[in-house]
């Protein structure tokens, strides 16, 4: 094991489990006795969410990003070489596969479980564009070890410093001599029907992408369509089993209403009933007293003759 093939497996993980693995790759350098390279591996970086879709990227579509960097050193080359309407046509070629490449991106990063914010994709696009300008962010982006976005001002070659994780692999030795700076007329015609070959290609590979992400984002709205019809229908559901709820209740509630007024109207029956009922007790009371004064006035009047006699 070396730092190398960690930094691969390491900056392939999401940033929300780099630190886990990169944790786990310093301990099986520890077991296994080499310190050096344990505190290297400690070292290493996170990656940021960009960097981390630019890697993703680097690695799923490799042939799509070396394309974009074998782009940039066309442009180079057409600075020189080729009138200005061919470097417009290679102009808005890089603008299309950095606009494609983004896409792609973020569909990629989405099929991880990571959706990726406009912020997000606008540094990637960022990233995609210095890897055009400048060769060595070109190897950067292509060797997928990324920890942090990258940016071309302008002017000058991009910053690198910090942002890979290690040092760049020394690029291959050319299989082929460098062609000439200025071709013949020969060499023109024959660069530029390759140049239009290549662009047609990549045009036709850029619609290719564009068709798979239509059909995925149909996919999805389909899918969104479908989950939206379903909580529709469900909600209708629950509407009308409210609606019933509430005309159940509305019913029971003239029904009480009823028996409510019935029952005031008893109570006042009954209330007539116990005033007059209290009137006759209040008669039947003084009638019962008047008989007993009578009662007593007649014993008392009866002792008395009795005594008499």
């Amino acid at each position: 094991m070396d730092l190398s093939d960690v930094a691969d497996e390491l900056y392939a993980v999401p940033p929300d489990e780099f630190i886990a693995a990169r944790s786990a790759a310093r301990d099986r350098a520890k077991a296994e006795g080499d310190k050096e390279l344990a505190k290297a591996i400690a070292a290493l970086p996170k990656p940021t969410t960009a960097a981390w879709v630019g890697n993703l990227l680097a690695r799923r579509q490799p042939e799509e990003v070396g394309q974009l960097v074998e782009l940039g050193e066309l442009l180079r080359q057409a600075t020189a070489n080729l009138s200005g309407e061919q470097l417009r046509e290679l102009g808005r070629q890089r603008n299309q596969v950095v606009a494609a490449l983004t896409r792609q991106a973020r569909a990629l990063a989405h099929q991880a479980g990571h959706d990726v914010s406009s912020a997000v994709a606008e540094q990637v696009e960022e990233t995609l564009r210095a890897a055009i300008a400048d060769p060595d962010a070109g190897a950067a982006l292509r060797e997928g070890r990324l920890t942090s976005s990258l940016s071309y001002t302008g002017i000058g070659p991009v910053d690198l410093d910090g942002a890979v994780a290690t040092p760049l692999r020394p690029a291959a030795a050319p299989t082929a001599p460098a062609r000439p700076r200025r071709p013949g007329r020969e060499d023109d015609a024959a660069a530029r029907q390759e140049a239009e070959e290549r662009r047609r290609r990549e045009e036709a590979e850029r619609r290719r992408r564009e068709a798979e992400q239509a059909r995925r984002d149909a996919d999805e709205a389909a899918a969104r369509a479908r989950d939206a019809a379903a909580a529709a229908e469900a909600a209708e559901q629950q509407l009308a089993a409210a609606a019933e709820k509430r005309d159940r209740l509305r019913a029971r509630v003239e029904e009480l209403t009823e028996e409510l007024q019935r029952a005031e109207r008893q109570a006042g029956a009954a209330s007539g009933d116990v005033h007059a009922a209290e009137k006759r007790r209040d008669a039947a009371v003084r009638r019962s007293a008047t008989a007993a004064a009578i009662s007593e006035r007649a014993a008392a009047r009866a002792e008395r003759l009795a005594d008499d006699a």
